[in-house]
């Protein structure tokens, strides 16, 4: 008789059954014809700003070799549309919804933290520093460690819910940037946004999107995801939920082995709407293969070898 695998994880605070959830942006509520929900860790619609937003330019995505370049520009219907009608629907489902929140400004994170926070079915907050500061240079706010701190630690003081603090990857420092969301008060570290990215048809000597560059994404962008999660986990005391690359359950294992307690599934679920289904029960192979009885027995499992000086003579 096979023993029970347990999959559960702690995301500072809130328990969810399985590591897997979607990538904000990669999800929606159409999805609900192919997969059950309930199945997945949790939920987390798409990135949602105060006012609505029409998005970038068109085009707005491209192929590229192992992955794609996308530049939506986070297409939005408001708060107020957010709040009556994409809440309420995910209240049907039994597992934590995650709110994922643009803004503008700090203090546009605050309000919409505040109170999107007060909304009972909500159990977490998502906030993503990785898009522009427009009073920044148009830098992502998570590009400073200084800005990230302010940033999260005003958030900390308008919600006890469990914040999640989405990371760019487009940084020399990732480390200094973590701590500084840790000192802030964040509850958990999404390990990253896409890798900034450009692409042009030779034949039209024209970018191949309409904003000129976008976030690379899908599986040529893991090595780098795997890469900062392991830095990450190497200063930060904080739960990793590692984004970026992952299309299989070894791509998500990986992730776990440097450092991650949960990850999040973009690109893949364009391939194969079931990519997420399919990679908790690649997991739970994996576990039974390897005889492990807590998925937390993976986290920051990577064996690394101690170099010695005479190694390199």
């Amino acid at each position: 008789m096979k023993k029970e695998r347990k999959m559960e994880v702690d995301i500072g605070g809130m328990k969810i059954t399985n590591p897997v959830m979607p990538a904000s942006g990669a999800f929606g509520e159409g999805m609900d014809r192919v997969i059950d929900f309930n199945l997945l860790g949790a939920l987390i619609p798409k990135s949602i700003t105060k006012y609505p937003q029409r998005g970038n330019r068109t085009p707005r995505a491209c192929e590229t070799k192992g992955g794609m370049i996308n530049s939506i520009g986070i297409q939005s219907k408001g708060i107020d549309y957010y709040l009556k009608e994409t809440i309420p629907y995910y209240e049907q489902y039994s597992i934590p919804l995650i709110s994922s929140i643009s803004a503008e400004s700090i203090d546009e994170f605050v309000e919409m933290s505040s109170i999107i926070a007060s909304v009972t079915s909500v159990a977490a907050l998502e906030l993503n520093i990785s898009c522009p500061n427009l009073k920044n240079n148009g830098q992502a706010f998570g590009m400073s460690d200084d800005i990230t701190y302010q940033l999260v630690n005003r958030v900390r003081k308008v919600t006890d819910k469990p914040i999640l603090v989405k990371l760019t990857p487009n940084v020399t420092d990732i480390q200094s940037i973590a701590l500084a969301a840790e000192r802030a008060g964040a509850d958990s570290l999404v390990v990253a946004n896409t890798p900034l990215a450009m692409a042009i048809d030779i034949h039209t000597r024209r970018p191949k999107i309409g904003n000129i560059m976008g976030g690379l994404s899908g599986p040529a962008i893991k090595p780098i995801i795997v890469r900062q999660i392991y830095q990450v986990h190497e200063v930060s005391q904080l739960p990793i939920i590692g984004c970026g690359g992952i299309m299989t359950a070894d791509d998500a294992i990986e992730m776990m082995l440097a450092g991650a307690s949960a990850v999040q599934v973009g690109t893949a679920n364009f391939v194969s709407p079931t990519a997420m289904i399919d990679i908790i029960a690649g997991i739970q192979t994996y576990m039974e293969e390897h005889q492990l009885h807590r998925i937390d027995e993976l986290i920051g499992g990577v064996i690394v070898m101690n170099q010695r000086e005479e190694d390199y003579i």
